[in-house]
C-alpha cells in the first residue's frame, strides 16, 4: 500500500509563509516570497477562490497583490483587513471584492499562465502594487493601509500578529523580545513591554483580554496589558526531562464544544535543542480561566513548526519541520489524521476552513478541512471525512429490541419466568 498523499490544491511562484481563509467570500490567502535577495523570486499576497467543481474543493487565482521587496511572514485576517507581517514592519491591507462591470478585459491572446491554474478570463499576475485582477464576474482590488515598524532588534522581525475578539486592537510580537499593541487602522501605539529574553515564537489573545506569549528563554507567560498574570508549567501533571529542555512553540486559544463561553488554551513544546535521537513532542490542552494543564500527549517525534484550532474548537491541525501534517481532536488530543512528509519541507503555516460563512457549503460531505502551505510553493488540501455514527434512535431502538429477546429467551428456557 502506498504512502497517503494529499491532494495540492495550488502552487505559488515563490515560497509559501502564512496562510488565512476568509469564510465570508470563500477566499484562501496564501503569502510569502523570495525577500530583498535579488533572486528574481516575486514577493506577494495571493486571493485564491474557493469552490465546489463536481464534488471536489478546488481553487483559483483570483488577484495576486506585489508585495515589492518585502516577503510576507506572518498574517492576521480581521473581515476584510489583513496585517502582514513583512519583515521588522506590520502592513495593513484592505481587500474587496465585487462583479466585475467589463468582462471583454484584460486577456493577451496567447498568453499562458505558469504555476497556479487561472480562473477563465484571469488576468497575468500584475506588476503594480494594489492594482486590479479582473475576472469573469469577479474583480477584486487591495488597498494599502497604513504600516508601522515592529521590532527593533539588531537584525528586526516580526514574528507574530494577531487581533483581538473584536478587532479593534492588533498585538504584534519579533526578535526584539517585545509585545506591542497597536489601534486599527490607524496603528498608533498603546501598550508596549518586555515579556520575554530572546525572541518571542508566538502569541495569543483571549476575549477577556488576556494576553498569553510563549518565547525563546522556555517560558509561556499570561498577562493582562503588561502585567504578568501567571507563568505556564507544563510538566507539573505531565513527563519530566531533567535532560532535556524544553521550549514553547505555539500557543493558540480555542473554544469549548458546545460551551461557547468556555476556552481552552492549547501549546506545542518541542526541544529546545537537535538532538540525534529526538525526543518527543507534545500537546497540552489548558483551562482558558485558570490556565492549569488539563491534558498532556506525546505528538510524535517530528519537530513541529506550526499550530491551528479550528474555529469551533474541534480539531487541531499540526505541521512539522519535516513536512508532515496532522489533525488531532482537541477534547481528546487523538490524532485522527496524518501524512508523512506531505511537503517533504518546513510547513509554515496551518489553517482550517471555517465553519461559518461557506465553510458548510464548501466542506460537503466532509467533517472538516485543513489547509497546509511550506517552503516548496505548494498548498495543499486535507479533508477528514465525517466520521459515522450511529444515530440516538436507533441505538434505542436496538436497545429495546435487546430487552425483549432477553425476555423472550428466559421465557423460553424457564416457562413459569413470566
Amino acid at each position: 500500500m502506498g504512502r497517503r498523499r494529499a491532494p495540492e490544491l495550488y502552487r505559488a511562484p515563490f515560497p509559501l509563509y502564512a496562510l488565512q481563509v476568509d469564510p465570508s467570500a470563500g477566499l484562501l490567502i496564501a503569502a510569502g516570497g523570495g525577500g530583498a535577495a535579488k533572486t528574481g523570486i516575486k514577493n506577494g499576497v495571493h486571493f485564491l477562490q474557493l469552490e465546489q467543481i463536481n464534488g471536489r474543493l478546488s481553487a483559483s487565482l483570483l488577484h495576486s497583490h506585489d508585495t515589492e521587496t518585502r516577503a510576507t511572514m506572518n498574517l492576521a485576517l480581521a473581515g476584510n483587513i489583513l496585517a502582514a507581517g513583512q519583515d521588522a514592519h506590520c502592513q495593513l491591507l484592505r481587500f474587496q471584492t465585487h462583479q466585475q462591470k467589463d468582462k471583454n478585459k484584460t486577456e493577451k491572446a496567447g498568453c499562458k499562465e505558469q504555476g497556479p491554474r487561472q480562473r477563465k478570463g484571469a488576468a497575468p499576475v500584475e506588476k503594480k502594487s494594489g492594482a486590479e485582477t479582473h475576472q469573469e464576474g469577479v474583480e477584486l482590488s487591495v488597498e494599502n493601509l497604513q504600516a508601522v515598524q515592529t521590532d527593533f532588534s539588531p537584525d528586526p522581525l516580526q514574528k507574530v500578529v494577531c487581533f483581538n475578539h473584536d478587532n479593534t486592537l492588533l498585538a504584534t510580537g519579533g526578535t526584539d523580545g517585545y509585545v506591542r499593541i497597536w489601534k486599527v487602522p490607524s496603528l498608533e501605539k498603546v501598550l508596549e513591554f518586555r515579556a520575554h529574553e530572546g525572541e518571542i515564537e508566538d502569541l495569543a489573545l483571549g476575549p477577556d483580554g488576556k494576553l498569553v506569549t510563549v518565547g525563546w528563554d522556555l517560558k509561556a507567560s499570561v498577562w493582562q496589558k503588561d502585567q504578568l498574570v501567571t507563568q505556564l508549567h507544563w510538566q507539573e501533571n505531565g513527563p519530566t526531562f531533567s535532560n532535556t529542555p524544553y521550549r514553547y512553540q505555539a500557543c493558540r486559544f480555542g473554544q469549548v464544544p458546545d460551551q461557547p463561553a468556555r476556552l481552552r488554551l492549547f501549546t506545542v513544546q518541542i526541544p529546545h535543542k537537535r538532538l540525534r535521537q529526538p525526543p518527543p513532542c507534545y500537546l497540552t490542552a489548558w483551562d482558558g480561566s485558570t490556565f492549569l494543564p488539563l491534558r498532556t500527549k506525546s505528538c510524535g517525534h517530528e519537530v513541529i513548526s506550526c499550530l491551528s484550532v479550528s474555529e469551533s474548537g474541534t480539531f487541531l491541525g499540526l505541521g512539522t519541520v519535516t513536512g508532515s501534517v496532522a489533525i488531532y481532536i482537541a477534547f481528546s488530543l487523538q490524532r485522527l489524521y496524518y501524512v508523512r512528509e506531505a511537503h517533504g519541507i518546513v510547513v509554515t503555516d496551518v489553517a482550517f476552513l471555517p465553519e461559518k460563512g461557506r465553510g458548510p457549503e464548501l466542506l460537503g460531505f466532509h467533517e472538516t478541512a485543513l489547509f497546509s502551505v511550506a517552503v516548496d510553493s505548494r498548498c495543499q488540501l486535507h479533508l477528514l471525512p465525517s466520521r459515522r455514527s450511529i444515530p440516538v434512535w436507533l441505538l434505542l431502538l436496538l436497545c429495546v429490541g435487546l430487552i425483549v429477546m432477553t425476555i423472550l429467551l428466559l421465557q423460553s428456557v424457564f416457562p413459569g419466568f413470566l
